[in-house]
């Protein structure tokens, strides 16, 4: 009997499933013909499907307000997307398209908001929501973005420090700053630090309410934000963290009437592999069941319910397309499959998080199956993937003499963050753009010469890479 890699995998999962169906023998990827793609540019490449981002928004917008209409729910839900997952215009554009909120978390990305502006893709009436560590630059950003009339910018502190430095910045500021809080959040019991370094301590953020902002004409708190790195997980520890920070929530209300959102950041899971199982209409109805409840015991109206989903946007529109150009045999049980690029470069995540992501075979579905690993064609030892979900390992296609093209097998999924971590064209995490390089030498009689290389990357040329026009 022959077991083909087809019959692995029907046996395994579902399948077909969501995002994937044979064609003539072939994968297709949300229907997308990936041996015509194959044929038209050759290997490796990159894609993203943008209509699945579409798809992700419209899903978690239609269950969250299922479930504000399931439990009478006062409040309004708003989608947020986390521009970090990916900045690249085509990304960002999709998503306006779907009437989605914005968040940021770092100076750039405001540059990013008027450039996306003056192409017509947004209006100043979006939300906001400004995350992460605030330098000068960013706070004086976001002043000015409140300056140029975009009202609904939410600045969260991140810090205490961060509302000294505010308030310094907006002595002669004719108007008032919508502001947020951060909670800072004790971390899973495997973390390698107990507390959060984001956010505000919870025992701290009443009394910097009572003594630092009421009373500021120039200050408005809006929203309490509080995020977990984990995920939203239906366990002890996830609804631990949730409960608290309501508590601050409806602490905070009462003492501030203009406290209006609940921000519960991001976190929803991505498809990592075939078997893959969440129950998303569940966590979304326990979510706005818990608030609800608490606000009706504690005699406080509903707060609007933002989220800030990034990963679970866009992670499942893209793919990383490879061949495997050689077969290596090194020992007794160890086959190598090598691919036409680097696994560290191109999925970062793999070998820096151990991030697993959906991985299939283009062709060959009939051959028979063998256990392999992965490796990139660069001298790293570390470039390589070889832990799959079917029983933490790789199975993939049998390469025979008589094939007479190569294996293609695809990396899906891999839409959030391997960029910008990759530093694909020269981006960086969150925008940050790479420091200035200072190459430093000695003369002929032994004095140091120190010369600027390159200087810091400007907004122009990150955003360039991005696919933005020029605001010249």
């Amino acid at each position: 009997m022959k077991n083909t890699y087809f019959d692995l995998i029907e046996q395994s999962y579902y399948f077909p499933q969501e995002g994937f169906d044979l064609k003539d023998g072939h994968l297709n990827f949300h229907g997308v013909s990936l041996k015509y793609l194959v044929q038209k540019y050759g290997t490796p490449f990159k894609l993203l499907y943008l209509p699945r981002i579409g798809q992700q928004i419209k899903k978690a917008r239609n269950l969250f307000n299922r479930a504000i209409k399931k439990n009478k729910y006062q409040g309004k839900y708003i989608y947020c997307y986390c521009t970090k997952c990916s900045h690249f215009s085509h990304v960002l554009k999709s998503a306006l398209r779907e009437g989605v909120h914005l968040e940021t978390s770092s100076s750039f990305d405001v540059d990013l908001i008027y450039r996306l502006h003056s192409e017509g893709e947004l209006n100043k009436k979006v939300i906001i929501v400004h995350n992460g560590h605030k330098t000068e630059d960013y706070l004086k950003k976001i002043i000015s973005l409140n300056k140029n009339g975009f009202k609904n910018s939410i600045l969260v502190l991140d810090s205490i420090s961060e509302l000294t430095k505010l308030n310094k910045l907006i002595e002669n500021f004719d108007g008032q700053i919508k502001i947020g809080i951060r909670m800072a959040i004790d971390e899973a019991p495997q973390s390698p630090y107990y507390t959060s370094r984001l956010g505000i301590r919870p025992s701290e953020i009443q009394s910097l309410y009572v003594n630092q902002i009421k009373d500021n004409p120039r200050l408005s708190l809006k929203m309490m934000h509080f995020f977990i790195d984990s995920g939203i997980k239906d366990n002890m520890y996830y609804w631990g963290e949730f409960n608290k920070a309501l508590g601050v929530y409806i602490d905070l209300k009462k003492e501030c009437p203009a406290l209006k959102s609940f921000n519960i950041g991001g976190g929803f899971p991505i498809r990592n592999n075939l078997g893959f199982e969440y129950d998303y209409e569940h966590i979304i109805n326990e979510i706005v069941a818990k608030i609800k409840s608490a606000c009706t015991e504690s005699n406080i109206e509903e707060p609007d319910i933002f989220t800030e989903f990034g990963k679970y946007t866009v992670g499942e529109s893209g793919a990383i397309i490879f061949s495997v150009l050689e077969e290596k045999q090194q020992n007794d049980s160890e086959t190598w499959y090598m691919v036409d690029n680097s696994l560290m470069n191109t999925i970062p995540d793999a070998w820096s998080i151990l991030e697993k992501f959906i991985l299939l075979p283009i062709n060959k579905w009939e051959n028979e199956y063998s256990r392999v690993n992965i490796g990139g064609i660069s001298c790293d030892h570390s470039d390589y993937y070889n832990s799959e979900d079917l029983n933490q390992q790789i199975f993939l296609p049998k390469i025979g003499p008589e094939d007479k093209e190569p294996l293609y097998i695809g990396f899906f999924h891999t839409g959030a963050y391997q960029d910008s971590i990759s530093g694909y064209g020269g981006i960086k995490h969150c925008l940050i753009p790479s420091p200035k390089l200072i190459i430093i030498d000695r003369d002929e009689k032994g004095n140091f010469v120190d010369t600027v290389y390159r200087n810091e990357q400007t907004v122009d040329e990150m955003l360039s890479i991005l696919g933005y026009n020029s605001d010249e």
